[in-house]
């Protein structure tokens, strides 16, 4: 009977020490949206298709996301970006993978509003660029809630994307991106 009893305490403890140590997040709907804003014309597209990985342990993070998930507010503008500009049947994701470089200062069971400084690898359109971003991690329901979010600024011709001559005026140079991903223990 007490072998019992202490085989059960111990497949208590083993099983709270998994929950509570628990440092690999994953989401399968992450947000992410682009604008492009020009004297003629704004263009928005929005996903909340983003496949998004952190290790909490080591800082690493990644992001994959359908190129075709991007939603416009007008078909016409969805099709051109997928068949003209981002070739998705060809380049069907958009991925990021890197690490959190400042993890030192971020305090994962701790609630608040932390910056990060994250390091690696964008790949657009087939093209892959070493980048630095900044964003922050907001920490919340003691440690089992985090918030992710960034902007940073995308110039198309970077990741080999070409803009018609004829449309040149209705797409910004710089293409604003944002992240807004919830992890949940």
């Amino acid at each position: 009977m007490m072998k019992k009893g202490l085989l059960f305490v111990v497949l208590l403890l083993a099983m709270q020490l998994v929950t509570f140590g628990q440092t690999r997040l994953i989401v399968k709907n992450g947000h992410l949206w682009f604008s492009s804003k020009t004297p003629t014309e704004t263009i928005e597209a929005h996903s909340r298709q983003a496949v998004s990985l952190m290790e909490m342990s080591n800082g690493n993070i990644a992001i994959e996301i359908p190129i075709m998930s991007f939603v416009f507010p007008k078909t016409l503008m969805q099709e051109h970006f997928n068949e003209s500009y981002m070739e998705s049947a060809r380049l069907p994701k958009a991925k990021f993978s890197g690490k959190i470089i400042n993890l030192n200062e971020i305090r994962f069971a701790t609630n608040g509003t932390y910056n990060a400084i994250v390091e690696g690898d964008l790949t657009i359109h087939g093209v892959t660029k070493k980048v630095k971003q900044t964003g922050s991690i907001v920490v919340s329901a003691g440690g089992t809630k985090m918030k992710v979010t960034s902007q940073f600024k995308v110039a198309p011709r970077d990741y080999n994307i070409v803009i018609e001559s004829r449309f040149a005026n209705n797409i910004a140079a710089l293409i604003d991106v944002n992240v807004d991903i919830d992890f949940v223990k």
